[in-house]
């Protein structure tokens, strides 16, 4: 329930001329009006009403407090309603700041959907290297952040998990061998992707219910999927991608094949990531969205 303050109350009391039904207009009890309009009186250091069983008078004092204060409440009221309305209409500038290939592989049909439902949120979109993470806020107002997030004292919601397989290029399996097991992966060139400027030393790899840590031999850290990606291709190593338009057509060219096909790796958080708990509408909504597209498969079946 709104909370009512004790103009609101003398107004409300002022124009039915009773404080009971005053009380009862206003949903509260009558205890309460008649101890807020006490005190608003008192620290006017003035008497509003006359009061005896039988009616409610203003006084002199009154009379005049009502007439300034019945306007003001009514801007008040259409202020609130107006702000109520704009916390559930999203609308205005929404800036995004994420993984450039991950924004660019998964989320852009997501954006195109968003902004089809909502006209009137226009999108500035920051596709940045993972070491910007620190500063984002300084120009957006939410960040898609994949893995583990470096600072606990960030306001994140999960979005989903993104899961990821092992894929080589067929020259690199013809020179080295194809790995028949994940511990095979510590005799490989691996190519480690860095997120958030972090190291990876170690794979986490799954097979249904059977899970595993093994770290990988490499010679690239690299910040870029879109560069792992290229290469992987170019034979330079094993790499753990996503399966995006971009690693299918891959496969589809026979540039890469994938590799142990019974395991995974991950599944890595998706995380939506702001500097405070109380953000406005475009915000709020865009992340409920993200979470309903993962739940009804929209995104999961581009991501999984």
């Amino acid at each position: 329930m709104k909370r009512l303050h004790g103009m609101e109350l003398f107004v409300e009391v002022a124009k039915t001329r009773n404080f009971g039904r005053a009380a009862d207009n206003l949903g509260i009890p009558k205890s309460t009006v008649s101890r807020q309009v006490a005190e608003l009186e008192r620290s006017l250091g003035l008497q509003l009403f006359i009061r005896t069983t039988r009616k409610v008078q203003l006084t002199e004092a009154g009379e005049l407090y009502f007439v300034r204060c019945q306007r003001i409440v009514a801007e008040a009221q259409i202020a609130h309603e107006e702000l109520q309305k704009l916390a559930q209409t999203p609308s205005g500038p929404l800036r995004v700041n994420m993984p450039a290939d991950f924004g660019t592989d998964f989320l852009a049909e997501a954006f195109l959907e968003f902004s089809q439902r909502y006209p009137e949120v226009t999108f500035y979109l920051d596709l940045a290297s993972p070491d910007h993470a620190e500063r984002v806020f300084q120009t957006c107002d939410i960040s898609i952040e994949i893995g583990d997030l470096p600072n606990s004292s960030q306001i994140a919601r999960q979005l989903g998990h993104l899961s990821a397989h092992f894929y080589a290029s067929p020259d690199y399996l013809r020179r080295h061998g194809t790995p028949q097991h994940p511990s095979d992966l510590t005799q490989h060139e691996c190519l480690e992707f860095r997120a958030n400027n972090a190291r990876v030393t170690r794979w986490p790899v799954s097979r249904g219910d059977e899970r595993m840590e093994i770290t990988p031999g490499k010679r690239f850290s690299v910040n870029s999927i879109a560069m792992v990606r290229s290469l992987a291709s170019l034979g330079a190593g094993i790499a753990i991608l996503s399966p995006s338009t971009n690693v299918l057509q891959e496969v589809e060219e026979q540039h890469l094949q994938r590799v142990l096909p019974d395991w995974s790796a991950g599944p890595f958080p998706v995380y939506a990531v702001t500097n405070t708990r109380l953000v406005p509408a475009k915000t709020r909504i865009f992340i409920e969205f993200l979470i309903e597209r993962l739940r009804t498969g929209k995104l999961v079946s581009r991501i999984a």
